[in-house]
């Protein structure tokens, strides 16, 4: 923001001007309150305004981590098909650069990013971007690079580790995939990997399955990443249409598919958990998403998010992790 014009004035205009100000969102009237009477330089942060953070390994990282995704034009739509596309449109390499500017303004000090991912419709921008960020702006953000093994070719762990990933993890279907077919062999392998290149490193997954077999396994993962959400929005599948074989539902807002069961297997995981799909692809208001997982146990929630949703998600997480206090599973 330009000198003398501190969050608080710009939020005041703003609903002067488009004559809004009654129908400012609950944590945007929160926002001003708590910023009434600050003192110091405009854009300090107020004392007890921080959002908290808490440590995978060498790293420590904000409660919420800005998801990769839209970043990238990956955008679960369910069946409006431009919608991918829109978002590459949208996130030009200075959008996605102004984003993660936002996040680390507002204490989102994380964000995952894929390292050439096989479903890009063109160029992977994460790479090229993180370069821009780093070194022409200075940016410090850290990079959980999520990325993409075969069988026969590791190689974007090294990719990653190269520009500067400080972690890593084994994108989602991979992992439901070979621990599927019983191959927790080359996830282990993955992991190892990526912490001979230095990174933390990790496992992402839909199926629970995963997290088990690896702590059955004794795969020295340094955190799990797994969806979560509940199923209380009209266009979850109902019950009785899920599919029997663990795989997932039909139509891409419905992620978690044995929540609760989660909730009780990753009770008894001692490692960093990063839930993620906690608003089923936009169908959950971050209020109730960032509840349901915290109060879970979740330590942590990856959230993809436009621009214009940073301030408000870290506002909302902020409330909801400083009140999270009677969970079932202690904070890593």
């Amino acid at each position: 923001m330009s000198e003398g014009i501190n969050r608080r004035d710009f939020l005041e205009k703003a609903a002067l001007v488009s004559g809004a100000a009654a129908a400012l969102c609950l944590e945007e009237k929160i926002l001003l309150a708590g910023q009434a009477g600050r003192t110091g330089k405009p854009d300090d942060e107020p004392p007890g305004n921080k959002l908290p953070r808490g440590r995978i390994g060498k790293l420590e990282v904000s409660r919420i981590i800005c998801g990769g995704n839209l970043l990238n034009g990956f955008a679960h739509s369910r069946d409006l098909i431009y919608v991918s596309e829109l978002l590459r449109h949208y996130f030009t390499d200075e959008k996605i650069m102004q984003t993660w500017e936002l996040c680390e303004e507002n204490g989102i000090n994380t964000m995952v990013s894929t390292v050439n991912s096989p479903y890009a419709s063109g160029q992977d921008p994460t790479l090229r971007v993180i370069e821009k960020y780093r070194n022409q702006r200075g940016g410090k953000i850290q990079w959980l690079a999520q990325c993409f093994p075969q069988a026969n070719d590791f190689s974007r762990i090294k990719i990653a580790a190269d520009n500067g990933a400080d972690g890593a993890f084994v994108q989602g279907q991979m992992g439901d995939i070979w621990a599927k077919h019983g191959r927790v062999d080359l996830l282990a392998k993955a992991v190892d990997l990526m912490k001979e290149n230095g990174m933390v490193a990790g496992v992402a997954c839909h199926d629970l399955a995963v997290p088990i077999a690896l702590e059955k396994e004794g795969v020295p993962v340094d955190f799990y990443m797994k969806t979560l959400h509940d199923d209380t929005y009209w266009s979850a599948t109902a019950e009785k249409d899920l599919p029997r074989d663990g795989g997932l539902p039909a139509h891409d807002n419905m992620w978690c598919t044995r929540a609760e069961e989660t909730i009780e297997f990753m009770r008894t995981v001692k490692k960093p958990w990063i839930a993620y799909k906690v608003l089923a692809a936009g169908a959950i208001h971050p209020m109730d998403g960032f509840k349901y997982v915290f109060a879970g146990g979740a330590d942590f929630a990856c959230v993809g998010m436009l621009d214009f949703h940073v301030v408000e998600n870290s506002i909302i997480a902020r409330r909801v992790v400083t009140e999270a206090k009677e969970r079932p599973r202690p904070w890593c």
